[in-house]
């Protein structure tokens, strides 16, 4: 079976000359600034150590973006304050962990900086207006007769791709983007290794093109190792896709195709 075209064409540049430093424009990596805690919390945090209140403790710190351990259990007290009094001994059993850190320690993991995989869809929207398209909000994005991306939050993103598009996703899409009367969703990877969660975000870029739901073109803008030629399982998988997968250095070029 021949391969896709925008298949090939990604394969051809990944594996030519300054793929990476091209990619780098897309995807850069600058030195990861820590998360911001304001000084008031930092003051209840250390009030709590002061008075060993594992409850007041994790009622602080479930708030924060970034928790200071890595504990099964805190996904789920995340989801409801409630469920820290119905279940005080996992709550002992954490905050105890806690209280054999220093105070220094614990704000150390709460503004530990974002591993760069948590950073790739938002340095891909932060790219997108590179690309020298038109950013419009909902109105002015439907009534655009050119190549337009659209300007808004995920939720609108999402709901403008589920109400207006018929899509049925389940998350926004991190490319929603116009060419004529033709309408453009798509999931960005940055692969940066073979096998475990890397392997899960592949998975998870091929389930939106899978799906034929809806009246936009699926497209998955994918980039880093599943380009290598090999026997590895992302490249052989992308060799015999008929649906539409990219290298991002080749977006522009093809939202021109569709014209």
């Amino acid at each position: 079976m021949p391969l896709n075209e925008w298949v090939r064409k990604s394969i051809e540049l990944a594996n030519s000359a300054g793929y990476l430093d091209r990619l780098h424009e897309v995807y850069p990596v600058t030195l990861n600034v820590k998360r911001a805690i304001p000084d008031k919390v930092k003051q209840k945090i250390f009030q709590a150590c002061n008075e060993r209140n594992g409850l007041k403790m994790l009622e602080i710190l479930l708030k924060l973006d970034k928790f200071p351990i890595k504990d099964p259990y805190v996904a789920f007290l995340r989801k409801k304050i409630v469920f820290l009094k119905l279940n005080p001994k996992s709550v002992n059993r954490i905050a105890n962990t806690l209280f054999s850190m220093s105070y220094e320690e614990i704000i150390e993991g709460c503004e530990e900086p974002k591993e760069f995989n948590r950073q790739i869809g938002t340095l891909f929207s932060n790219w997108l207006p590179k690309l020298g398209y038109r950013l419009l909000p909902k109105e002015q994005f439907i009534n655009y007769r050119g190549i337009a991306l659209f300007n808004g939050s995920d939720s609108e993103k999402m709901e403008f791709a589920n109400s207006i598009l018929g899509c049925n996703l389940d998350k926004a899409p991190d490319l929603l983007a116009k060419v004529c009367e033709k309408y453009i969703i798509g999931e960005a990877k940055f692969l940066t290794d073979t096998g475990g969660h890397q392997n899960a975000q592949f998975q998870d870029a091929l389930r939106l093109i899978k799906s034929k739901e809806g009246r936009a073109i699926r497209i998955a803008i994918l980039d880093g190792v599943v380009w290598i030629k090999g026997k590895h399982k992302m490249y052989k998988t992308v060799c015999q896709l008929k649906e539409t997968a990219l290298s991002a250095l080749l977006l522009k070029d093809f939202l021109q195709s569709l014209r």
